[in-house]
């Protein structure tokens, strides 16, 4: 009989002890290395070359430009909800940039995308402003899609903007079906929008649109609920 109890109380110690440690290590903040990506190592590229750069004191890696949208995606990863951040800088070259961050990705063709297009950031044109940063859910559902079918919507100014040749910050809160997009330091989201995807999680992967090369540095993904 006390064999039995025995058995039974390690039993249960292992499992409340195991509860709490698989809760915090769901929700313990990665910080990939992206200079990994530049080794082949850990990541799977899709139409672009990466090279190790360091800009203003941050280290990070930089695409090139090319025909094509492009992704690099961290292997081992299945991100459901949280928050994805990284400092990304583009350029002020008139739809030459577009760089963000893909989530809920499945391959190169379907993924679900938060990106910037910092020539438009200052744009003395007010519509162009407007345009600023923007939330797609390929392949249905494009920029050009959404801003026909539902202008204003998926896309939003941001306020205050950002040098856009400079390194700006870029989050992302994403607690399904919501997804908020933060700039910077601001405190209130540029973009708030429901996601268009039914896809409950997927692959974070680092994204540029077509012809744009674009910087990434300090990466960060925190899982949540």
């Amino acid at each position: 009989m006390s064999g039995r109890v025995s058995v039974i109380s390690k039993s249960v110690l292992v499992t409340v002890l195991s509860v709490p440690i698989l809760s915090i290590a769901q929700e313990k903040a990665i910080e990939p290395d992206l200079m990994r990506l530049v080794e082949g190592k850990g990541w799977k590229i899709s139409n672009r070359a990466v090279a190790a750069v360091e800009e203003s004191g941050k280290k990070g890696i930089r695409f090139d430009e090319r025909l094509g949208g492009g992704v690099a995606w961290l292997e081992g990863t299945k991100f459901a909800n949280g928050v994805i951040e990284c400092d990304i800088k583009g350029k002020d070259v008139f739809q030459n940039s577009f760089v963000g961050l893909a989530f809920r990705g499945v391959d190169e063709k379907t993924q679900d995308v938060v990106y910037c297009r910092p020539f438009n950031f200052r744009a003395a044109d007010p519509e162009r402003r407007s345009h600023a940063v923007q939330y797609v859910s390929h392949p249905t559902y494009t920029w050009s899609k959404l801003r026909n079918e539902h202008p204003a919507v998926y896309e939003k100014p941001v306020d205050p903007a950002p040098d856009p040749n400079g390194w700006f910050h870029l989050r992302i809160v994403v607690s399904k079906p919501k997804v908020s997009v933060y700039i910077n330091d601001a405190k209130e989201p540029s973009l708030v929008v429901q996601e268009l995807s039914e896809r409950m999680d997927g692959w974070v992967g680092l994204w540029v649109g077509n012809t744009s090369g674009g910087t990434f540095a300090n990466l960060k993904i925190t899982p949540g609920r």
